[in-house]
């Protein structure tokens, strides 16, 4: 299996494109602070490029959108030292956070998503960091636990077909790309919402849900 995006003969010269030396100082900055100040689990991921994905697989069904299976991850605690020498490793590589230690993931469309936002801002309570995929949905980051939690937390709130508010909660075993990678050669994840000094502690989701589930069902409506 071979990593394609980086270049592995540029590796082997030790040349590297300016651009690329750049983007791969950003993204190492970056997942220094995932792990370092919030304690998420980080691992490094694909790329897409023409369609074609840089795990190696001509089949794969994901291109550019999954974790590197070859690619140690790179756990919570680590620092910019570490990660640094992480990603002379594959330096082509996306940054991913893993999902279901830290926290558990809301997924809705972005556009329901960023008036949820707006609304859960103006009353006051408590938030955690929101991405935005290129695929247009945002990403709502709570407490561990949620996603298994998100049907019977719906249906107390009077909801009891989670389907028909195109919600969906992620959990362990899951991966998000995170920002400033490119997700599946679409573009980049960007923050709604960046991480706080408390991103560390994100809030339980049936804070969040009531507002989300309502908008989302006014969006679909």
């Amino acid at each position: 299996m071979g990593f394609t995006i980086g270049g592995m003969r540029e590796i082997r010269s030790g040349t590297r494109r300016r651009g690329r030396s750049y983007r791969s100082s950003e993204e190492c900055t970056a997942v220094a602070e995932y792990t370092g100040l919030w304690g998420w689990d980080v691992v490094r991921g694909a790329r897409a490029v023409g369609g074609a994905c840089s795990c190696g697989r001509t089949d794969c069904p994901a291109p550019g959108a999954h974790p590197l299976e070859f690619a140690p991850g790179i756990p919570a605690g680590a620092t910019l030292d570490e990660v640094s020498r992480a990603w002379t490793e594959l330096p082509g590589a996306s940054v991913m956070l893993a999902v279901g230690r830290a926290f558990d993931v809301i997924e809705v469309a972005e556009p329901a998503g960023r008036r949820a936002l707006a609304r859960l801002e103006r009353m006051g309570l408590p938030l955690g960091p929101v991405t935005a995929t290129p695929e247009g949905r945002a990403q709502f980051f709570v407490s561990p636990g949620a996603a298994t939690e998100l049907p019977a937390l719906l249906y107390r709130l009077g909801w009891d077909d989670p389907a028909s508010l195109d919600l969906r909660g992620l959990g362990p075993g899951t991966h998000l790309t995170a920002p400033p990678s490119d997700r599946g050669g679409r573009g980049p994840v960007r923050w709604l919402r960046p991480p706080a000094l408390d991103a560390a502690k994100p809030p339980e989701a049936r804070l969040l849900l009531g507002t989300l589930a309502y908008v989302a069902h006014r969006s679909r409506a």
